[in-house]
């Protein structure tokens, strides 16, 4: 377990997040940081997640005076295109109709900071995920529950009907939702 002398923050509005680093037996304080997540098509998936991940910890870092930061940003790929939250159900529908019946990879880049010490960690998860093929109603099904919108890839494989879309995975579970559990474990270590 993380035994902290300083207080940890995550730096994430997720409930998901936040469930995590509950079920990891972390205590946590919640900060909301407003940022921009603009995709660099000029940058890898790694470069971006890296950096919006880097981005979210900076600006929590400017918010508390000593703590433990933690950040994340997750993205979806699907054939070197990368696809963050749906803009609307249109979107939503066009994103489900992409990853139908193919595999896609997930990263989440994650950033923790010990502002006390200045020791920062920024990291990727990457996994793989297949879909089985997906009916035009099942999508739109899918939709009307609301589940897609604030999701990267426009589905949740935590979610009541999002979790029948995955037909495989190949690494971090954990990942796919958004957060890294193990990997972020092992970081918070080495930066208290």
């Amino acid at each position: 377990m993380i035994h902290s002398k300083l207080p940890i923050y995550l730096a994430s509005k997720s409930p998901r997040r936040s469930e995590m680093l509950k079920m990891m037996g972390i205590k946590f304080h919640t900060l909301s940081i407003e940022l921009n997540e603009e995709i660099f098509d000029s940058h890898s998936p790694i470069k971006n997640v890296l950096r919006l991940a880097a981005e979210k910890c900076n600006l929590a870092s400017i918010k508390i005076k000593e703590g433990i930061i933690i950040s994340a940003d997750t993205i979806v790929v699907v054939d070197g295109e990368i696809i963050g939250k749906p803009k609307n159900k249109k979107d939503a529908k066009r994103i489900l109709q992409i990853l139908s019946g193919r595999s896609h990879f997930v990263y989440t880049g994650f950033a923790l900071k010990n502002t006390k010490t200045g020791k920062l960690l920024n990291q990727y998860s990457r996994t793989k995920v297949l879909f089985k093929n997906l009916s035009s109603k099942e999508i739109d099904d899918y939709i009307k529950t609301g589940s897609p919108m604030d999701k990267a890839g426009a589905y949740g494989i935590q979610d009541d009907f999002g979790a029948v879309f995955v037909k495989k995975i190949i690494g971090c579970y954990y990942n796919v939702l958004g957060f890294p559990v193990s990997q972020i474990y092992e970081g918070l270590k080495k930066i208290q």
